[in-house]
């Protein structure tokens, strides 16, 4: 069996966005099972496994006859799936049949959402971002929130499934989440409105000769999507300039992953030759690996790429790609650090398994696992980041870095002089960032003074110069996500 390019790839749980129908690895009914009777059979194991097995049999006897009220054989094997696969990694889980139902169900976009990414962390909700544009990103919701209380009651202890599914409501009714803000311990109440989420994967701008390119997910016309836009970024500035682009901002922040495939085909478009990346699993026949295919939409265009704590999974591959080429600068905060891949197996008509399969490595043979993307050019959101971040290497039991290149990484010597110059945060004046306004973002105003100086460009057009948008937006979206593990888009 050879993997292909529908793994996946990400980070998170999406209320108002759900994971994609994933079709990766099928499996009929009774693989498992025929698992089970071949380790049994093993000479080696065979005594142990029967010992275990039995002692999961005696507790389920003991739990039956004991408990303080009666519970089903169903509800004690599904909670013995849901740990046994659970407690791999933080982003592999057993879905029951309903469950899987669910995920497929709300893919028709029937249900409303809140546009928050969420990942389970230690029995607890955490928000690794918003998506841009929705209810939750508008009420100021924050990366590393957590969600203690909907509708103003505890979720404490609750399954992320369960809390899910007390966001998830139908398009315009309302929702009061309580968070509590790790950065400053305060507890924060929002009211919001449920909403049918239409995601912008793709936003483009134009600052003077600059063209700039947003990417929110990793979906399956991400590619194209984004191509069109640099397309029309081009023709935009040969018509307000009388010339052409200079440079380009690739802008990857908060990008939870998404699609394989469409991380490959981005970056793609701007490497000519050599590695993309690479997948390495438990067993040889599945390793694999992708190279350029000698194309470079920008001819060859300046490029900085935009990073934080949010960028993950799809969006380091492409980071770590132009990075590792040199085909691009990487300016703002290191990345979330998710080197796997996952895959869905259906169980017949049991419901599913998702499955940590295999480690991702960037074109220098390293794993970002637990250590993601580091910044060429490290410059921070605001003035008061106190270095608190959210990030793979902070959840429990997550899966060991290992394999690849272990050396240390060669410091960059091709950075344009005015790197070192650039501020590492905002100054204490600089305006509330809100990335809907360009003035404010002191990471972008610092991109764009690097790529301009990347193509010689002395005495460039004002940083906040009038933008000139492109938007490419993925249809009605699907509601929230049901199951356990962090997911991402498709």
């Amino acid at each position: 069996m050879k993997f292909r390019t529908g793994l996946l790839l990400g980070t998170a749980f999406v209320v108002g966005v759900v994971v994609g129908p994933a079709t990766l690895r099928l499996t009929g009914s009774g693989t498992f099972t025929s698992a089970i009777a071949r380790e049994v059979s093993s000479h080696d194991n065979s005594a142990e496994t029967v010992r275990l097995l039995t002692l999961l049999g005696t507790v389920m006897d003991v739990v039956r006859a004991e408990y303080v009220q009666p519970v089903t054989d169903k509800d004690l094997i599904n909670n013995a799936l849901d740990g046994m696969v659970g407690n791999l990694d933080p982003h592999s889980s057993y879905m029951t049949a309903k469950q899987f139902h669910d995920m497929q169900t709300e893919i028709s976009g029937k249900f409303g959402g809140l546009g928050l990414q969420v990942q389970e962390e230690s029995g607890h909700v955490r928000v690794v971002s918003p998506i841009d544009g929705t209810p939750g990103a508008r009420a100021g919701i924050q990366p590393g929130d957590f969600i203690t209380m909907v509708d103003h009651k505890s979720i404490d202890g609750m399954t992320l499934d369960e809390a899910v599914r007390k966001m998830r409501g139908d398009p315009g009714t309302k929702i009061s989440l309580t968070i509590v803000r790790p950065k400053t311990g305060k507890t924060l109440t929002f009211d919001l409105t449920r909403e049918i989420i239409h995601v912008q994967i793709v936003r483009s701008a134009l600052y003077g000769s600059t063209g700039y390119i947003r990417l929110t997910e990793f979906d399956d016309a991400l590619e194209s999507d984004m191509k069109a836009a640099f397309e029309k970024l081009h023709a935009d500035a040969a018509k307000a300039h009388g010339g052409k682009l200079t440079g380009l901002i690739l802008d990857l922040r908060s990008n939870p992953g998404g699609k394989l495939d469409q991380a490959i085909a981005v970056s793609d478009d701007f490497i000519k030759d050599g590695e993309i990346v690479s997948i390495r699993g438990r067993h040889p026949e599945n390793n694999q690996r992708w190279d350029a295919r000698g194309t470079d939409i920008t001819d060859g265009l300046p490029i900085v790429v935009l990073t934080n704590g949010g960028s993950a999974s799809a969006s380091e591959i492409v980071a770590g790609a132009l990075k590792d080429h040199r085909r691009a600068v990487i300016l703002g905060e290191k990345t979330f650090g998710k080197g796997s891949v996952q895959t869905l197996i259906p169980i017949g008509d049991q419901g599913a398994v998702r499955l940590t399969t295999a480690r991702y490595y960037t074109p220098s043979g390293r794993s970002i696992q637990g250590r993601g993307i580091v910044p060429d050019i490290a410059v921070q959101e605001t003035k008061d980041d106190d270095s608190y971040g959210y990030r793979e290497a902070d959840l429990t039991h997550i899966l060991t870095n290992i394999g690849g290149n272990r050396t240390a990484e060669t410091p960059r010597t091709d950075l344009p002089a005015i790197a070192s110059s650039i501020p590492k945060k905002p100054p204490a004046d600089w305006p509330t960032f809100d990335l809907t306004k360009p003035a404010t973002d002191f990471q972008l105003q610092q991109a764009i003074k690097v790529v301009n100086a990347m193509a010689g460009i002395s005495n460039p057009a004002p940083a906040i110069a009038q933008a000139t948008e492109v938007k490419a937006t993925k249809p009605s979206a699907p509601a929230v996500a049901p199951t356990k593990p962090p997911a991402e888009h498709h």
